[in-house]
């Protein structure tokens, strides 16, 4: 090719690639504007459970009262200590309350811009994976699928989870393409912030060991200095956290102590018996013998925890069939219709939408499974992938089973079912287009994401090939 070829590729390039751009900013602006939309559809909303714990958190923060009780504060002005939830969604939070913006109303609004972030990760997340199509595709479910979009105008963590879990999930695959110092840091950092999302996927770190270990071309030690890298990244940002708990509360603290009370609402006769069983139940927390009204957070933790697990040490024989419970439950395969009228009735999601979300979420199984055939096929890493899902089922047999639970697994869904969707159409054209079939498959590795230069070797580390 001559010089003035060469020059014109070059220059066509951007072209090529803005729709792709394009496709995602209109994406993301659509899902932004649907969320808002649910806000303004119950405006009046009032902040209960969880949604007034995150709420006014976040006011206090911004006041200068660090993190405390909301509800002792309010209810009986006590001041004391709070790690009942991990920090980070009630720091995003209180970025609004800073600049005087406090009501329950722009948290929810504020909340809708937080989730609506996930739709430009999950596209990016999905190129990586399976190719611009791919990651098109991944944005569009994410901005459509009620069972994501749902939990952005209740104000509650959950908003924030897809956002974490892309993160998560693109810095491991771009790690296992270039298994450098800088993607092993993005990796700690992405696990550490996922972590202050939601404490159950700290579990996720132990992604780095496998991805570092199996990293192509690079030398043994320096697979061992890469786990250190990552662990770095993710124990400047979980560290500080970790140590303002233990100076603060009488019982160690690590990332949040509200485990205990989950225990007690989970293990108890109703809730291992009748038309609850795997649910939860309040009243089984409060009815926690040595609970106090005012009391250290740690300390209740300690008492609900241990009370909880006596009451499973006494039942062990009915604890096979509770945590089948609580995993159907969760995945939507025991009592599904009960369960979305008992998130409608308790955490008020809408009960429509989430019928609309229960046959979608059926759909996206189904059409995951040509996504796993497709990415094994093309010896892509699932790993990542399924280990987020064992995480969630993990915490769901620790804690019991509710829909909004599975969140981080909807986000897998979403990328498989994207891959999935994305290969059975390729199939299908292949047998109807005239002349010899092509290759069916997905493109390999790579294919449809900006070419990128070859890096430079570090010392001591070979230049990993490029799929």
């Amino acid at each position: 090719m001559n010089d003035v070829g060469a020059a014109n590729e070059v220059a066509a390039a951007p072209v090529r690639r803005w729709p792709w751009y394009a496709g995602v900013g209109v994406l993301t602006a659509g899902g932004l504007g649907l969320r808002i939309a649910t806000v303004y559809g119950r405006p009046n909303r009032a902040p209960g459970g969880d949604a007034y714990t995150y709420h006014y958190s976040a006011n206090l923060l911004a006041s200068g009262h660090g993190f405390i009780n909301p509800w002792l504060f309010y209810g009986a002005h006590h001041s004391l200590p709070s790690a009942a939830f991990p920090p980070l969604f009630i720091l995003l939070l209180s970025m609004t309350s800073v600049v005087g913006l406090k009501t329950f109303f722009v948290h929810r609004i504020w909340s809708c811009v937080i989730g609506a972030a996930a739709i430009p990760i999950c596209a990016y997340t999905g190129k990586e994976i399976g190719g611009r199509r791919v990651g098109l595709l991944a944005a569009f479910l994410v901005t459509v699928y009620p069972n994501i979009w749902m939990n952005d105008e209740l104000a509650m963590s959950e908003a924030l989870t897809p956002v974490v879990i892309a993160l998560v999930l693109l810095a491991a695959y771009r790690f296992w393409r270039r298994p450098r110092a800088l993607t092993a840091a993005a990796l700690g950092v992405s696990l550490a912030l996922s972590a202050l999302a939601r404490d159950e996927t700290a579990l996720l770190a132990v992604l780095v060991v496998p991805l570092a270990l199996l990293a192509r071309r690079v030398r043994l030690q320096w697979r061992v200095a890469l786990i250190g890298i990552a662990a770095a990244g993710f124990v400047v940002l979980v560290g500080p956290w970790v140590g303002f708990n233990m100076a603060r509360f009488d019982k160690p603290t690590f990332i949040s102590n509200g485990l205990g009370v989950t225990l007690a609402s989970a293990n108890c006769p109703a809730t291992y018996n009748g038309v609850n069983a795997g649910y939860w139940s309040y009243q089984c927390a409060l009815a926690t013998p040595g609970l106090k009204p005012i009391q250290d957070q740690s300390v209740a933790d300690s008492i609900a925890r241990t009370h909880a697990l006596k009451f499973v040490g006494a039942h062990l024989g009915e604890l096979p069939r509770v945590e089948l419970d609580r995993e159907g439950r969760a995945f939507g395969f025991f009592r599904p219709l009960q369960q979305i009228q008992l998130d409608s009735l308790i955490e008020t999601r809408p009960l429509h939408w989430a019928q609309v979300g229960l046959g979608m979420y059926y759909f996206l199984v189904l059409a995951s499974i040509p996504g796993i055939v497709s990415l094994r096929r093309r010896r892509m890493p699932i790993y990542p992938l399924l280990a987020i899902g064992l995480d969630v089922v993990i915490s769901v047999a620790v804690t019991f089973g509710q829909t909004r639970y599975r969140i981080a697994f909807e986000v897998v869904l979403v990328l498989m079912a994207a891959v999935g969707i994305d290969a059975s159409v390729r199939a299908l054209t292949s047998r109807l287009r005239p002349g010899p079939e092509p290759d069916a498959q997905l493109p390999p590795p790579g294919a449809g994401r900006e070419p990128e230069p070859e890096p430079e070797p570090e010392r001591g580390l070979a230049a990993p090939a490029l799929p």
